[in-house]
């Protein structure tokens, strides 16, 4: 949650406008959460999906399936210059495969089988994985939080937002 803050306090201070933004990550069990906010840039680098997805395959290699919960993560805020700040947090539960299986999706998708599907996120439709995803989730909950925002006028208080 704190990073998706820091995003959003920042662009709201600047532009006096609110603001939405978000963090989210993989979580994996038995790595008592990592790579979490590091998942992009778990290789070392950022944004090189492959490199990442393979060195946790490594990472994973002698780990039982029985042991390989995971979940995706994700904290989605809104912040108005006034000083309103609501975060919602999605989680989609799940388990890692020991082999990358579908074309779609991106990141750790081809790894990821969300719970009670038999197919891999890589393996899913975009409708059928926005129905399941942590980022579905998350920005579902704020909606309303948003909704609320826009008919205020946008510089909303604390005190004025709608729990």
């Amino acid at each position: 949650t704190e990073n998706a803050l820091i995003k959003a306090r920042l662009v709201a201070q600047r532009t006096g406008l609110p603001t939405v933004a978000d963090d989210s990550g993989l979580c994996v069990d038995i790595l008592g959460g990592a790579p979490g906010i590091f998942s992009a840039r778990w290789c070392g680098h950022h944004g090189d999906d492959q490199a990442n997805l393979e060195l946790l395959l490594n990472q994973l290699a002698d780990v039982p399936e029985a042991n390989r919960g995971a979940s995706f993560v994700c904290a989605a805020v809104l912040v108005s210059p006034a000083g309103l700040e609501r975060h919602c947090l999605g989680k989609m539960p799940g388990k890692l495969l020991t082999a990358p299986r579908g074309e779609g999706g991106f990141g750790y998708d081809p790894i990821f089988i969300a719970e009670g599907q038999q197919r891999s996120n890589a393996e899913l439709s975009p409708r059928e994985k926005n129905a399941l995803s942590h980022r579905g989730k998350s920005f579902r909950a704020l909606a309303p939080t948003i909704a609320a925002t826009i008919e205020l006028g946008g510089n909303v208080t604390p005190a004025q937002a709608r729990p």
